[in-house]
């Protein structure tokens, strides 16, 4: 007989799915039984099923296809929902099979009872329950080719007997993978958009994660508009590589000049991007959006011209309809701050005279520096990202994966699980926070049980940091941030992964480079300062008083020495370096 399983089993395999990450559990026994008996698909064991979740999603983020996560009935499909949040809003197509108690029992108050397909609803683009076995697996296909289409999480909630039922329903002949498609804006309106960007002095273009798979276009289309480009975070890996027009990023991790370049322009240009702080788009520009998805035209920032297609299929059909343009002044300025704004961060980025502890960017700038040329990076939210945005050098090859639109703590480990698994043989690079690391330490076990060669470089500044510099800028004294942390070197070596600990700038070249050559998963824990201030590129008045009042209350709570150390890290090596 083919169970319901085995058909679940079947399917996702013809559709490219190599493994399932999840935890056992007694709901989900005929769902691992059944690939337990298939042998084409792994069961990819994690310590926690949050971890499935962001591991699902880096894989997905990496391929570009299907990955599929899995839970058992209540705490355990539950634990997936923060992971499946992340995969849902970063766009990436994540099959979450939710085992459920028995259909008999639902609506009791059975034990771990809860209502999945409420409980997902928010986090997913379809998320329906199988009730009776004819509805399989047509709810299946369904579900694998609403994530795959719109690019987002499916989940399908499953009693646990069901998986053992007969399948009776026939399968599509067809692997459910993604399609093939051109998407463009009418011709009217490419005319239109060309008369707006024609009639503009100055003209920026703002480019997100939509411009994968359009370098050159972009390059042409900044060449015929003379134009800057600034790019939002989830765009640096696809926009700054090679790239003569690159001006930075703008946004609260973001470069001055972006910032400028945005600002000073009398068109703004959005293309592929959902970049979504108001107080950095242009107060007096004409602005034109273009996206894949409709209902985002207008969301961050009002638009004069809203444009729907993919930015590959635009800019070709858009740049005949544009005339030359004679002045290049506005581009020029844009690269001139750039390059006075890329010296001064490349000038922080130093060893500092051998002083501890060691600077965050230094030790960005050198992971950059030494990681492969299609390593694979993660940082973890907080100043990881900050200092990935900021040092961490494109190149066409290298990708940069992580939680950039759901902001959640712990995602570079559990994330590195997942595109370590759908590339072996390519260099994974986990930027990790001493508080994100922390968060979900037992993937660590994870690393060394599935033989993954994860490299985890650990910011380890006692503190969530980022969280202070927010209280900072809010004038709040530092409050609930501090982290009391082990040597987490030891941790990992205690757990079997090759680590080392670095305490001083001049050990911490041998340890990346120690551990980047190991063959296996490695672990370096890097002592790092904790006052470093990441200053966004344009400081409102309510931030000047924000760290004008954090100083004073500092010192009215007897905690002075804290902002010696802040001057200490920030001002007086700036001076002098």
């Amino acid at each position: 007989m083919t169970t319901i399983a085995d058909t679940i089993v079947e399917t996702i395999h013809a559709a490219g799915v190599e493994r399932v990450y999840g935890i056992p559990g007694d709901s989900l026994n005929g769902f691992t039984d059944a690939l337990r008996r298939y042998g084409k698909v792994a069961w990819q064991h994690v310590r926690h099923e949050e971890a499935a979740a962001f591991a699902a999603s880096g894989e997905a983020a990496i391929t570009g296809e299907l990955a599929v996560c899995a839970g058992s009935c209540g705490p355990g499909n539950l634990h997936l929902i923060n992971g499946l949040y992340e995969a849902n809003r970063s766009r990436v197509p994540v099959l979450a099979i939710a085992a459920h108690i028995p259909i008999s029992e639902i609506g009791t108050n059975y034990f771990q009872e809860t209502h999945p397909q409420e409980l997902f609803r928010e986090c997913s683009v379809y998320c329906e329950m199988v009730s009776d076995p004819s509805q399989m697996p047509r709810m299946l296909e369904i579900a694998m080719r609403t994530a795959v289409e719109r690019r987002g999480v499916a989940v399908l909630v499953i009693p646990g007997e069901l998986f053992l039922e007969s399948s009776k329903g026939r399968r599509s002949t067809t692997p459910i993978r993604t399609l093939p498609r051109v998407a463009r804006p009418t011709d009217a309106q490419l005319a239109e958009a060309a008369s707006i960007l024609d009639s503009a002095e100055k003209v920026t273009i703002l480019a997100g994660a939509g411009v994968e798979g359009a370098h050159a276009q972009l390059l042409e289309l900044a060449e015929r508009l003379q134009a800057p480009i600034v790019h939002a975070l989830r765009g640096k890996e696809f926009v700054e590589y090679d790239n003569p027009y690159d001006v930075g990023m703008t946004g609260l991790l973001g470069f001055s000049s972006g910032y400028r370049a945005i600002e000073s322009c009398d068109a703004l240009l959005m293309l592929g991007t959902d970049f979504p702080y108001p107080q950095f788009y242009p107060s007096k520009a004409k602005v034109i959006q273009l996206d894949i998805r409709g209902e985002q035209l207008g969301r961050r920032t009002p638009v004069d011209l809203g444009l729907v297609g993919s930015v590959a299929d635009t800019i070709p059909a858009l740049l005949p309809l544009l005339g030359e343009r004679k002045s290049s002044r506005h581009l020029e300025r844009s690269l001139k701050h750039y390059a006075s704004t890329r010296k001064e961060l490349d000038e922080l980025a130093v060893d500092d005279r051998g002083r501890t502890p060691i600077h965050p960017e230094y030790v960005a700038k050198l992971v950059s520096e030494l990681a492969a040329d299609d390593a694979v990076f993660l940082p973890d939210v907080g100043s990881p990202v900050v200092w990935a945005a900021r040092y961490l050098r494109m190149n066409g090859r290298r990708r940069l994966v992580g939680s950039f639109s759901h902001g959640s703590m712990a995602n570079a480990l559990s994330q590195a699980v997942g595109v370590q698994s759908a590339a072996p043989g390519r260099q994974v690079v986990a930027l990790a926070g001493d508080g994100g690391l922390a968060m979900l330490l037992g993937e660590l076990l994870t690393l060394r049980q599935n033989k993954l060669p994860v490299k985890v470089v650990v910011f380890d500044n006692s503190s969530l940091n980022f969280v202070e510099v927010e209280m900072k800028a809010a004038g709040f004294v530092n409050y609930g941030t501090e982290l009391d942390n082990p040597d987490l070197a030891a941790v990992a070596s205690a757990v079997g992964l090759f680590a080392r600990r670095v305490e001083k700038p001049g050990d911490l070249e041998g340890a990346l480079r120690d551990a980047f050559a190991h063959d296996g998963p490695a672990l370096v824990n890097v002592v790092t300062a904790r006052q470093e201030l990441s200053i966004p590129p344009t400081i409102t008045a309510e931030q000047v008083k924000g760290f004008t009042l954090y100083a004073l209350r500092t010192v009215m709570s007897g905690r002075g020495t804290e902002l010696i150390d802040l001057a200490d890290t920030n001002v007086f090596r700036r001076l002098f370096s």
